[in-house]
Order: C-alpha cells, then sequence, then structure tokens
C-alpha cells in the first residue's frame, strides 16, 4: 500500500530551499511507495495546528521548475522548539492524514526537531520515519561538506562586495566602509565577502569571523595603516564577531532579545564600528548591514546551489524508500578538481544542537596558502548562472502556494 508524505519548512529562508523541496516532490511523485505529498504551512507549527495542504497540484513540471526559481519559503517558516507535550499531538495529525515519512528541511535547530520526533516515534513504535534535509546559508552543519542555500548567499556576497569596492573607490576622499554580514557564531558568509581579497584583490583589507577574537586596537590601527597609502578601506565583518572574553563586540547595540531556541538576536556591530571609526579617526566612514538581502537574492542565485538543493531532496526520497529514519542528508565532497560530491545520510545525532566553524587552519586569512584553500573550498559552491523563467514583462515568475491555497478554500 503506497504512502503519504508531508513536507515542511522552518527556520530562515534562503534561495535553495524551495529548489529542494521541489525534489523531494518531483522524486516522491515518481516513486511506487508515495501516493500523495502534503505540505505542512509554517513547519511544526502548521502540524500541531493540523495546517497541511495537498501539493499535488503544484507537481507539474512548470510548476516545480518555478518552485526551484522561488526564493525564501514556499510553505511559510517558523522557529517551534517541540515540547514533550508536543510529541502526541504531532503524531496525531500525521496518523490523521497518514503519513509515512515526515520530511523536514532547515538548519541547526530543525535537526533538533527531526531528532526528538524521530525518536518519540521509534519509542512509541510508531512505522513513521523523519527524515532531515539540510538548509542554512550560515554553512554551519557538522559532516555535510556544505549546506544548500550557503552557495547563493555566498555568491550574492562575492558579487555584492564587487559593488561595493568600486562604489567606494570613485573620489578621491579617505573613506572606510564596514560591511556586516551575517554569522552568528561562525564565518563561513564572511569568508565569501571576502573572496576578492583571497582572489588577489586589494579589498577588503579587513575580514573579521567569529572564531577569532576581534581588537578594537588592532582594527583601529590597521585602518590607520593603510589610510597612508589607500583612500578607501573597506572591512567585511561577521555579524557575531567577539571580544577575547567571549563578548559579542559593540553589545550595547543589541536587542538583548532572543528566539525560541535561546539565540540572540544579532545586528548593529556595523554601525557600531562605524562610530567607532568616526570618533578615533574621524574620516568618512558608514556602514552597510546587507540583513535579508544576502538569505535568498534569486536573482544571483548559484545554479549549482540550485541543483545541488534539487538532487538532495530527490536523495532524502531515496532514504526513505530504503527504511531510514532519524537521518540528515549531507554532501560528501569527492573531488575538488574537478568538483564533484557525492549525497549521503548521516544519523541526525551526529549534527543536531552542534555547529561547524571555519576550521582553525583557516584563521590566518592574510597567509597565501589560506586564501587559496578558501577560494578551492568556496568557488564551486557558487559557480553557474540561473536564467530565469519571466513574465512578459522580464520579471521572474515564482509560486505563491499559500495564497493560491488560500484561493481554493
Amino acid at each position: 500500500m503506497k504512502q503519504h508524505i508531508l513536507i515542511g519548512l522552518s527556520g530562515g529562508p534562503s534561495a535553495a530551499i524551495n529548489a529542494s523541496m521541489a525534489g523531494v516532490i518531483k522524486a516522491a511523485v515518481e516513486s511506487s511507495h508515495y501516493d500523495k505529498v502534503y505540505g505542512a504551512l509554517h513547519g511544526v507549527e502548521g502540524v500541531l495546528a493540523g495546517e497541511i495542504i495537498d501539493l499535488s497540484p503544484f507537481s507539474t513540471d512548470e510548476q516545480l521548475s518555478l518552485l526551484v526559481q522561488t526564493p525564501a519559503m514556499a510553505l511559510g517558516s517558523c522557529r517551534k522548539k517541540l515540547t514533550p507535550d508536543d510529541f502526541p499531538k504531532v503524531e496525531e495529525v500525521l496518523c490523521r492524514y497518514e503519513i509515512g515519512v515526515f520530511f523536514y528541511i532547515g538548519g541547526n535547530d530543525s535537526m533538533d526537531t527531526v531528532l526528538k520526533l524521530s525518536r518519540y516515534l521509534k519509542e512509541k513504535g510508531s512505522p513513521i520515519q523523519v527524515v532531515g534535509v539540510p538548509k542554512t546559508i550560515d554553512n554551519d552543519l557538522p559532516v555535510t561538506d556544505h549546506t544548500p542555500g550557503f552557495g547563493s548567499s555566498a555568491k550574492y556576497l562575492y558579487h555584492t562586495m564587487h559593488e561595493i569596492i568600486r562604489d567606494s573607490e570613485i573620489y578621491p576622499v579617505k573613506n572606510v566602509v564596514i560591511v556586516e554580514i551575517m554569522g552568528r557564531n561562525s564565518g563561513w558568509l564572511t569568508l565569501a565577502g571576502g573572496l576578492p581579497m583571497f582572489l588577489g584583490g586589494v579589498y577588503p583589507q579587513i575580514v573579521s569571523i567569529p572564531e577569532t577574537p576581534f581588537d578594537e586596537c588592532a582594527f583601529l590601527d590597521t585602518i590607520r595603516e593603510e589610510l597612508k597609502t589607500r583612500h578607501t578601506v573597506i572591512c567585511a565583518v561577521s555579524e557575531g564577531i567577539r571580544t577575547k572574553d567571549g563578548s559579542y563586540v559593540g553589545m550595547e547595540t543589541k536587542s538583548g532579545a532572543v528566539d525560541t531556541f535561546g539565540h540572540v538576536y544579532l545586528s548593529g556591530v556595523g554601525k557600531y564600528l562605524e562610530m567607532l571609526v568616526s570618533r578615533e579617526i574621524g574620516c568618512k566612514v558608514r556602514s552597510i548591514e546587507l540583513n535579508v538581502l544576502q538569505r535568498c537574492a534569486s536573482h544571483l542565485a548559484s545554479k549549482t546551489d540550485l541543483d545541488e538543493a534539487v538532487s538532495i531532496g530527490k536523495a532524502a526520497v531515496k532514504a526513505a524508500e530504503d527504511g531510514k529514519t532519524g537521518i540528515m542528508m549531507v554532501y560528501r565532497r569527492t573531488s575538488d578538481a574537478p568538483y564533484t560530491i557525492e549525497m549521503d545520510a548521516v544519523d541526525v545525532a551526529q549534527v543536531a544542537n552542534l555547529e561547524k566553524k571555519v576550521p582553525e587552519k583557516w584563521f590566518n586569512l592574510y597567509d597565501e596558502s589560506v586564501k587559496q584553500q578558501i577560494c578551492t573550498y568556496l568557488l564551486p559552491l557558487i559557480k553557474g548562472n540561473v536564467t530565469p523563467i519571466c513574465d512578459e514583462t522580464g520579471i521572474p515568475r515564482y509560486v505563491n502556494i499559500r495564497s493560491i491555497h488560500e484561493e481554493r478554500e
């Protein structure tokens, strides 16, 4: 007897998460194991609320192609931390819809959900499988070589940094530009912002990641030294850079608010450093907080990223067909030249609530061999341009599953 499957999305958006969902839908529709494909609106919050929709109208080749190029999260998202009281409710909804496999696509906190829910169902003797599909622009999930969504965000940062560099150089005026890049505890995205320098350019002269202590005096000294010979200094800094004692730089600029998983909302370090440079050096200075723009800029999506995201969604269905549960799909890099990867599945306990940080061997970002290693790692992930499907005005077409569902209701 064929089973039904359910797909949920969780955490922050990216340019590739819908591509992974498209991969799951396509593989499930073509599988002899599965019948209906359902989607949960707003992740596990939607499961708990019984907000489940039929995704069969979106399983045509045309709809799937549009879904692949649609940024953000077509089913909506959540940041819900399941409590012990939630598990029976989730199980009841899954049983009501005769779900055989629940595919949950997300990052670190989402894999915590996959781990806990799969363990609960196993202890209850339930045959329902739970399969995690990775997603995070932060690239901080362990085991996997990289994560869907990271390549597209890295490409956006590389291009945007080049544009900022050219904009900042045009006037013969001493000036400093501080670009704040996402990254709470890991600096992978900031490394992408540093690519123009790693590839042999002058800018950005300063690249600061959370893994290495930030020294305000050294920061100011570097700027002063650079301004002796250049008009422009450009800095790429992670939002989560910390001082030697572990405190976030410019902590007084943070709101102090935390999410349901206890993570402090970060932003404002760029503005803090702008004020510091203005006060201590006195030159023209501006800070640029890229904020949500770097998360899912589909106009600069990496073709490699989207293609791999679709493939890992398909691989997740194959893993489910093989009876696996309590797993997360991963990429394993098998070669740098030419760049090749394989899809695999690992016990989600190896991933949930853990982080992959920039390795210590790369901490000296100005060493030539380190620059080369970073480029070897990053460049294949941003390769390839996407030609969007557009309407008659030239605007890309997107799928809006929630609005279409609401119209049909």
